[in-house]
């Protein structure tokens, strides 16, 4: 699944390609990215159920009500400590939510968050608190960072602090308000390597590869300016090679939205 869908066009652009291509089966939204209105009239015109469309929770890019815009180190420290102001917090979840139903005119099937931010104690528990009475017993799910095992190659220092950061708090609230969860979180990585690079990641992540697990990614196929620009831009031309198909089969995978993975029965 992609990340990052509203934050501008270039990514949109990517997203929507990767989707009609059947690379995808999913994509997170920035509802205060100054791309999301536009891509959202795109995004209702896809096919129901192509993909999962859920809400990419974003509390230092573009937030909607509260002022934590540009202060990652400084929120993630708070909610650490417990100071971070539950109050505010509640709020922006409410307002993202919101801006999400009224554009697409629907519950987002996932909510993650951008930089993992749903994890962080206080925000985890607010986030549940607004989603448990707004969307029990529907389909939604919510984002686990688990790494894989180590045997499978999860033991990168990066995906060791994401988890670490509140995944098994997350997973104790996810399951005690019944939301599902992806089994594994791929895709971490250092954002550099280029193209080459990336595209051994992904085969190695392809192969580790279980029923259930999630593999983000984060592609551009335009301009822009943030610090992983280049990092986009590897990804897309990796994810829309014409031999991606063959190291699916390579593997005996398939592609499809998680909805209806942890929808299947059994």
């Amino acid at each position: 699944m992609t990340d990052d869908f509203g934050q501008h066009a270039g990514i949109n652009e990517a997203a929507l390609r990767l989707a009609s291509a059947g690379r995808i089966g999913g994509m997170g939204c920035l509802v205060g990215g100054p791309a999301w209105r536009r891509g959202a009239q795109a995004l209702r015109g896809l096919p129901q159920g192509a993909v999962d469309v859920g809400l990419h929770l974003d509390f230092t890019e573009f937030p909607l009500v509260s002022g934590f815009r540009g202060r990652w180190s400084a929120l993630v420290l708070a909610c650490l400590a417990r100071r971070a102001d539950a109050a505010a917090i509640r709020r922006e979840i409410r307002a993202q939510l919101s801006a999400f139903e009224h554009e697409m005119g629907r519950a987002p099937a996932f909510v993650d968050g951008h930089r993992h931010v749903h994890q962080l104690p206080v925000i985890r528990d607010e986030l549940m608190r607004e989603l448990a009475p707004r969307y029990g017993g529907t389909a939604l799910w919510v984002r686990s960072t688990r790494r894989p095992p180590a045997a499978a190659g999860g033991v990168g220092m990066k995906a060791m602090c994401i988890e670490w950061l509140g995944n098994r708090g997350m997973e104790s609230l996810a399951l005690r308000n019944g939301f599902r969860q992806n089994r594994h979180l791929l895709g971490i990585y250092g954002f550099s390597g280029g193209a080459e690079g990336y595209g051994a990641l992904l085969r190695g992540w392809l192969r580790i590869a279980q029923d259930g697990d999630l593999l983000m990614s984060h592609p551009s196929a335009g301009a822009g300016s943030d610090s992983i620009h280049a990092a986009r831009m590897a990804e897309y031309s990796v994810l829309s090679r014409p031999d991606f198909g063959a190291w699916m089969d390579e593997q005996r995978l398939e592609l499809m939205p998680l909805s209806r993975i942890l929808g299947a029965p059994g």
